[in-house]
This record gives structure tokens, sequence and C-alpha cells, in this order.
């Protein structure tokens, strides 16, 4: 009788054991029927909807949308579209979730997304606007401060574009740790940043003028790190 116990006890002790062991998975940051788990800061009821398993904004009033709890370290999956020629929008990521009145967008280290037409489209008598946004640029927002691997000002901007135009879907995969960032745009890293002042913070997806389409919005949340109060949002 004794053996048996103990048997059952230590296969018991291994099944625990195993379970604490087992890796981390992704998870969807939607739940597959409506935009639970997510809160419209800023904008009109028809900004954002759920839509044949796709995220999708208008694009107006220019504002965001935030996650309803904080992540400090993690890879995020996101797939986009933008529907219109020369749209901008972007992917907030350690954010406050606390939008500045004048800009309607809060702070964080925004990941860009932007279609191929909008320099072009924003070119004036053959100059090009002041801020030539470009594809996959990395920045600190609203106070944020960072430090760029491909600097172009005080920006990052992707080495390579490898971005799709219009109507079709470009993938971004973040890995976020330890106020480190770096960026893969349809399957090969191509930016980064460093030392960001902000490491722990909301998620916020952002309508910026112009209809754009997000599905497979995926997360994978690794294991705390060293964000300290300073570094960390406030909560909401």
């Amino acid at each position: 009788m004794r053996r048996i116990l103990f048997g059952a006890l230590i296969a018991g002790l291994i099944s625990v054991q195993l379970v604490a062991q087992a890796p981390a998975q992704f998870q969807n940051l939607f739940n597959g029927k409506d935009l639970a788990g997510w809160k419209v800061i800023n904008g009109d009821a028809d900004t954002w909807a759920w839509r044949d398993g796709t995220v999708v904004t208008t694009g107006l009033p220019i504002g965001v949308m935030c996650s309803d709890r904080m992540y400090e370290n993690f890879v995020l999956h996101v797939e986009w579209m933008h529907m219109v020629a020369g749209g901008n929008s972007g992917f907030f990521i350690w954010s406050n979730a606390d939008p500045n009145p004048k800009s309607r967008l809060p702070d964080g280290v925004e990941v860009q997304m932007l279609d191929l037409e909008w320099v072009k489209l924003n070119t004036r008598d053959g100059k090009e606007p002041p801020i030539a946004y470009v594809h996959g640029e990395l920045f600190g927002v609203n106070g944020v401060k960072i430090v760029p691997d491909n600097p172009r000002g005080e920006r990052s901007m992707s080495f390579e574009n490898r971005v799709l135009g219009k109507g079709q879907w470009n993938t971004y995969d973040v890995v976020a740790v330890d106020g480190v960032v770096k960026l893969a745009v349809n399957g090969k890293f191509v930016n980064g940043i460093s030392q960001s002042s902000r490491r722990k913070g909301y998620l916020c997806m952002e309508a910026e003028g112009s209809e754009i389409h997000f599905r497979n919005v995926r997360l994978l949340e690794l294991p705390p790190g060293m964000a300290t109060p300073e570094q960390t949002a406030p909560a909401r």
C-alpha cells in the first residue's frame, strides 16, 4: 500500500512539474466575435468594428482603441491591410492609453503602418512633406524616448522596403523585451530600437484618417523583466 501511495505521489509531482514547465503559447487578443477586451478611447460609435474575422477602423475621427491590460515583454503578431492609397496608421506599444488632446494620440512606442503611396500623395510642388514617413518606422511618441537602430532623426527607419500596397495583407512581428524592440516585416527583421524610456504599458491600435483592417492579432507573453515604476505606464 505504501508503495502504491508513494508511486501515486511521485506521479502527481511529475505531472505538476510538467504543467508548470509547459511552454507559453500565443494568445489571440480578440475573441473572434467582437471587440471585447479593448476600449475605444476617443472614437465614434462606428470608428471601430469587428467584421468577418477582422478588426476594421474607418480611421475617423483620429484616435485609438486600447487593450484593457498592460504588457511588458512579449512577441506581437499582427496582419494589416490599408484600403485607401496613402493610408496612415500604426500600433502603439508600452502606451499610457491617454491621448494628448491636440494630437488625439497617446504616448508609447509607435510601430508605423503606412501605405506605399503616402509620400507621393503628400508631395507638393515637387517637394516631399517635412516628415516623409516611411513604412515600418519605430519611434517614441509624446515624450517617450528611444535610441534608433537605423536613425532618421529621432526615428528608426526600416533598412529594406518590404511592405505591400493597398488591398494586400502585410505581416508585422514585433519582439519587445526590456526596452528593446525589433520589427520583422513580411518575414524579415528590418528595424529596431533600444533604451526605451517606457517598458510596460498598454497596446493601442490607431485610427488616423482612412480605413485599415487588422487580423490575426496574437501575442506571446514573455517573463517579466526589469521595468521600474518610472518605466511603467500609469494604470487606467
